[in-house]
């Protein structure tokens, strides 16, 4: 039965527990859904399925449409957004970065099974289209097995890395150490109560220095990026089926009602979307 109109609008989410390291998203009418700067643990690609938006993924900024399919490595902040109201509808996959390393070292794309990061953040390949959507629609179907959902991964992104290219790796400086000092500091921290000084003594770094090459180095603040990794956090517990005010509090919000603002400018969703 088609959607209502209000129903297009909200996202569907499918996940299974029987393929924990792959989660499914996808949204028919995109108009009114909006993002804020965020990133993800996982690796993310995602297709435009119709109409056309915004999108943004580090220093690059693009407007892709129907039959685009973006990447964006973990931790990337990135945004997708609808133009001046025009009609668009996307899917995304939500992958686990230690699945995919131990797929790239089969590969060979990856000595020790770490997950290689790629340069690559558009491609308007139409096979690679059409593998993503192929994809998104045996992970929903009900019919399909574990086994064939799991084989339809596989082969989808061994091609999607025999299509796209490696990041080239290089070589950190000082500080930029010290700026991943401050990131796995935030990460290890993320559900207390943080301050600029309590990151940059953390880091070695003053937290006027701090708030310059964090933005400059990650695309957002320490505090955003704070806010980013909280709500991460609260997805874990959310698909666990904790209650809301639970993980608003555990995840380091200061109520629900906060909790619900910050998760929706993330996932254009809201947390109860997001765990039912």
């Amino acid at each position: 039965m088609p959607l209502a109109p209000d129903d297009r609008a909200l996202p569907r989410f499918w996940r299974d527990a029987a393929l924990p390291f792959i989660e499914a998203r996808a949204v028919e009418d995109g108009r009114k859904v909006c993002y804020a700067a965020h990133s993800h643990e996982a690796f993310s690609v995602g297709a435009v399925t119709a109409g056309r938006s915004t999108y943004f993924n580090g220093e690059a900024r693009e407007r892709i449409e129907a039959g685009c399919v973006v990447m964006m490595n973990p931790q990337a902040v990135h945004a997708c957004n609808p133009i001046d109201g025009q009609s668009w509808s996307y899917l995304m996959l939500y992958v686990d970065s230690a699945w995919l390393g131990a797929l790239q070292r089969d590969l060979g794309f990856s000595e020790d099974g770490r997950f290689q990061p790629f340069a690559t953040i558009l491609s308007r390949d139409p096979a690679l289209f059409a593998g993503l959507t192929e994809l998104y629609d045996t992970l929903i179907d009900p019919l399909a097995d574990t086994a064939h959902k799991a084989s339809t991964a596989v082969a989808f992104f061994t091609r999607l890395q025999h299509s796209v290219a490696p990041s080239p790796g290089a070589s950190l400086a000082g500080p930029l150490r010290r700026l991943q000092r401050a990131a796995a500091f935030i990460d290890a921290h993320c559900t207390q109560a943080l301050t600029l000084e309590d990151i940059g003594a953390a880091a070695g770094l003053s937290p006027s220095y701090l708030i310059r090459a964090f933005k400059q180095g990650y695309g957002m603040t320490p505090h955003a990026y704070l806010v980013n990794r909280r709500i991460q956090r609260s997805q874990h517990w959310l698909r666990q089926g904790q209650p809301l005010s639970e993980v608003a509090l555990a995840a380091g919000f200061a109520d629900q009602a906060h909790f619900q603002r910050a998760f929706k400018r993330h996932l254009a969703a809201t947390p109860g979307q997001y765990r039912d």
